[in-house]
């Protein structure tokens, strides 16, 4: 079994979902249920026996020693995190508490069931740490992309905690040799992300006849990853990947917010067409975020050496696969939208200990 932090989040449920997909390795999937983690997106898996859901916070020390001992992961994959740049700036506070302090007390759970195992567990055991390129800061137009070397200039509360909880686990490697890896990931899309980011948000509004809001000018340029490729790199650097080392994960495709968003528009306009026209015409340009980074860009040379990992999409097939997937399954956009899906998971009672 492997334990999953996060697992009812965007990222984390889609690799549950493909892990089990593809593994009858069971999963022990924890996860706070907070608004960004929305369990009807494991509906598919409610009679796996194979998926062990656990509703609990990473900070609850007690609780993690006792899940340590009661299932006996040979790995954790650690995905928790509050990751919303918007909602860092408002209210940091959480992103300390869950990504920071969440994840040392993570650490020193995982560390001492490490210790406790026999020797042949204890060379066998992994935690693998998800987090993110914003650690790295903002590139010029023309600066070599973000590579494991790149050092570290987070510009917003979110980048900053994310940053802190890499430090952690490479320290918890250094000092005390718990075998770590850690990947740093670009702007992930796809299935079942919350609709506050740019993907899905652009995609609900417009077909709400709503504004499409744009910061700034437009111009700000991500790396664009198709969920299911992370998904897969993640599975390649568990399988393989080097302890101790980190692990850029990218999609190769550098795009500005604006492109992103015309292109989305393009889509719906061939398989949803707006009667008054083209979607494009509900795009509006709004004040900018505070401390929004131009450009981030990774360099997944590294990976691809080592793992022989690459994207399978093109952000043009993984971006159709996307709005597609939106627009098919708009009873899942409205439950999120409306608040419905929070409904079932209040019923979930967090572990007793």
């Amino acid at each position: 079994m492997i334990l999953v932090t996060g697992g009812a989040g965007f990222i984390g449920a889609n690799f549950v979902i493909d892990w089990l997909a593809g593994s009858r390795e069971s999963i022990l999937n924890l996860d706070k249920l907070t608004y960004a983690g929305n369990y009807g997106t494991l509906r598919v898996l409610r009679d796996d026996p194979d998926h062990v859901f656990v509703r609990e916070d990473i900070g609850n020390r007690a609780a993690l020693d006792a899940l340590f001992v009661q299932y006996r992961p040979r790995a954790v994959v650690h995905f928790a995190a509050e990751s919303h740049v918007d909602r860092s700036i408002t209210g940091p506070r959480d992103f300390i508490d869950t990504n920071v302090v969440g994840t040392a007390t993570l650490l020193d759970a995982a560390l001492a069931h490490w210790h406790s195992l026999a020797d042949a567990e204890r060379s066998a055991f992994r935690f693998l740490h998800v987090s993110t390129d914003e650690v790295y800061g903002s590139l010029e137009p023309n600066a070599p992309a973000f590579s494991e070397t790149t050092p570290y200039a987070p510009n917003s509360p979110y980048a900053a905690s994310k940053a802190a909880s890499d430090h952690l686990v490479r320290a918890y490697h250094h000092t005390y040799g718990l075998p770590t890896l850690t990947t740093n990931c670009s702007n992930n899309y796809g299935p079942y992300q919350f609709p506050e980011k740019l993907i899905p948000l652009m995609i609900q509004r417009a077909l709400h006849g709503e504004p499409l809001p744009v910061y700034g000018d437009g111009k700000n340029v991500r790396d664009w990853l198709y969920v299911g490729d992370h998904c897969s790199a993640i599975r390649a650097v568990l399988a393989d990947g080097r302890l101790g080392q980190t692990y850029n994960i990218g999609g190769c495709n550098e795009h500005t917010n604006l492109d992103v968003v015309n292109r989305i528009c393009a889509i719906l306009d061939e398989i949803r067409p707006r009667p008054a026209g083209s979607y494009r015409e509900q795009v509006t340009f709004v004040t900018d975020r505070k401390g929004h980074d131009r450009r981030y860009a990774i360099d997944a040379t590294k990976t691809s050496r080592e793992l022989g990992w690459s994207p399978a999409e093109t952000f043009e097939s993984g971006l159709a696969r996307t709005v597609r997937w939106y627009v098919d399954n708009d009873a899942w956009l409205d439950a999120t939208l409306s608040g419905e899906y929070r409904l079932e998971y209040n019923a979930i009672e967090p572990v007793s200990v």
